[in-house]
């Protein structure tokens, strides 16, 4: 028995099988025909909105291209919904209804009266049913992840960085083959940060640190100590590099996952400061008390769909909860906690204003400080973004916390 999920097929009259991939733990398609170039778009969106898989055997660039013919026709679908709602919204004021003013954009399917919140709700939906739809355009991959098509890439390297070495053909979904290709671009070129004269080099699926004022907070914070801190899911080991760069002599960073502890660690010894850092997994906090404590959690409390989404959506506040409640048993007399943590979900309905701060209160914390940014990104300013309303009134702040003294 394999301890990996199959994916089979029938191709010239025989029944095949194959080892199936998804790094987001997405389950193979019930169903799966072979497809190549002939296969008209409309048929192939009608199949793959029933659910079956397009085993591809045509040309690569074809492939890529019947992605994109894929989802125009989803967009385009959203926005004939879009339309749908933004009709009745019209034919309500005229009957004198009370509506909400509608946040409908395309590829986002939408009611009349809407909240801020459902139309995160709805938004996270589409981009879930999108990337189902768009995920059963799959591609083969021979044991050597070379991909058996006419004009295919040289996906060696990619596939290798994410899967590991190669041992037998697999089947994988193309869009997933093109975010792999992306950040295997991304890790080999980095993201620069200037505050730590140098750049990170994310991994696939590590949170990349593409939104620097998290990092500018830390970057101007006035430190409490240069002797000792701990980084509570450190990532790219942005922040653990960040305090090294600006002479904290020991930093002991934690995270759960492996690969970001792999790639925090190439990170770290590429910017000449690994000796001043322990690598650690562990589920928060390591052993012991520091005079810093450091923390970024996710933002968001929703259930992550993905690995990558997992630094950004925090289920029920878990990390949050956590490291607020288990701060004062790691912090050594006198010593700071530092919180960063965007509003962004206060804006969303998704947590109540006040609620951090009755979490800090219940901890027997109090707060000695707090800095805000403005983001920066460019969605922070998208009027066409469907959330604009909330990320338009977004402020990134940096808390520093003490134990309450008795």
């Amino acid at each position: 028995m394999s301890d990996y999920p199959l994916i089979s097929w029938t191709e010239a009259g025989e029944i095949r099988s194959a080892r199936w991939r998804s790094e987001a733990g997405n389950p193979p398609p019930k169903t799966v025909v072979v497809a190549d170039d002939r296969i008209p778009a409309d048929v192939a969106y009608k199949l793959v909105c029933e659910g079956t898989g397009l085993l591809w055997r045509g040309d690569y660039q074809n492939a890529r291209q019947l992605l994109q013919a894929l989802a125009r026709r989803i967009d385009k679908k959203s926005e004939r919904k879009s339309g749908k709602a933004a009709d009745k919204a019209a034919a309500d004021r005229a009957a004198g209804k009370k509506t909400i003013k509608s946040v409908a954009q395309p590829a986002i399917s939408t009611i009349s009266t809407i909240s801020i919140t459902q139309a995160f709700h709805q938004h996270r939906q589409a981009q879930a049913q999108r990337a189902r739809i768009l995920g059963m355009l799959l591609l083969p991959l021979e044991a050597d992840y070379s991909v058996p098509l006419r004009r295919a890439p040289d996906l060696v390297q990619a596939c290798t960085e994410v899967y590991g070495p190669g041992e037998q053909a697999s089947v994988v979904s193309m869009r997933e083959v093109l975010g792999l290709v992306g950040a295997h671009e991304w890790r080999k070129k980095g993201v620069p940060i200037p505050a730590l004269g140098g750049s990170i080099h994310p991994y696939y699926g590590v949170f990349s640190p593409v939104r620097g004022e998290y990092v500018d907070l830390i970057a101007q914070a006035v430190l409490p100590t240069v002797d000792l801190a701990f980084d509570i899911g450190t990532g790219t080991g942005v922040l653990a590099a960040l305090l090294a760069k600006r002479g904290v002599k020991r930093i002991v960073a934690t995270d759960q996952s492996e690969r970001a502890l792999d790639c925090a660690a190439e990170n770290l010894k590429r910017l000449g400061v690994n000796k001043q850092v322990e690598l650690m997994r562990a589920d928060l906090f390591p052993a012991g008390r520091a005079p810093l404590v450091v923390c970024n959690p996710p933002w968001v409390p929703a259930k992550p769909s993905s690995a990558i989404e997992a630094a950004v959506y925090d289920p029920d506040s878990r990390m949050l909860r956590g490291f607020i409640e288990g701060l004062p048993e790691h912090l050594t007399p006198g010593g700071e906690g530092w919180l960063i943590m965007s509003d962004f979900a206060e804006h969303l309905g998704l947590r109540a204003r006040g609620d951090i701060q009755a979490m800090i209160d219940k901890a027997g914390l109090q707060v000695v400080g707090k800095t805000d940014i403005k983001p920066r990104h460019p969605r922070a300013s998208d009027a066409e973004d469907p959330l604009s309303a909330a990320r338009m009134k977004e402020v990134t702040s940096l808390w520093k916390l003490k134990v309450k003294k008795v």
